[in-house]
């Protein structure tokens, strides 16, 4: 049986956190573990309606995620949140407000993020044709300390999806799983390093 916890992916856009937090939640869900997904895109679609993307919009639109997964987190449910979420202070006011947040910071240059877009949202960016896009008009504050630090451009979907398991393993999150539902972590060390300077282990 798993606690509550909010899982919060962060970082550029096509980054890779969407595809990421998904094969995250196919896990958890494989083991009967109670999660949700809030996805960026599709929560402003509902929650956040009408919402731009000024610093102050960005905020209230990370807030009411937060609030969401507030809710969700204290009542023994986890909750994986994907956005951007570019602004430190932001992350960090959520931070505070719910139970057992977990930094996921997906990595990767601004090279190989606009790359990987398949909708050109970057190349229109630097045609003026979309204001305050993160990472070409609009800044990205990445995280000091993230529980979690995926390099994408480095990891399969696959690893990096067992290292966040591995860590909400570690921490108590989640019950370690045995036999053949054991995940593979290249570098568990690696992981129980990161946790002990964190202090959580």
């Amino acid at each position: 049986m798993s606690v509550g916890a909010t899982l919060w992916f962060t970082g550029l856009p096509s980054s890779g956190k969407s595809t990421i937090a998904r094969e995250v939640e196919a896990i958890l869900l494989r083991r009967d573990l109670a999660v949700e997904l809030l996805d960026g895109p599709e929560v402003r679609q509902s929650l956040s309606r009408g919402l731009g993307f000024s610093r102050d919009d960005r905020e209230e639109n990370l807030r009411r995620i937060g609030y969401v997964a507030k809710l969700l987190s204290r009542n023994g449910v986890i909750a994986i949140c994907a956005s951007v979420s570019p602004y430190r202070a932001t992350r960090n006011e959520i931070r505070e407000r719910v139970t057992n947040f977990i930094e996921i910071f997906v990595d990767v240059s601004p090279e190989v993020a606009e790359r990987r877009d398949s909708e050109g949202l970057y190349a229109r960016a630097r045609n003026g044709e979309i204001e305050e896009f993160t990472g070409v008009t609009a800044p990205y504050e990445p995280p000091e300390n993230p529980e979690v630090h995926i390099q994408s451009d480095r990891e399969s979907v696959e690893g990096a999806a067992s290292t966040v398991v591995k860590t909400l393993e570690l921490i108590g999150i989640i019950p370690v799983a045995e036999g053949h539902d054991r995940l593979n972590v290249a570098d568990e060390d690696e992981v129980r390093r990161r946790l002990a300077g964190l202090g959580y282990i």
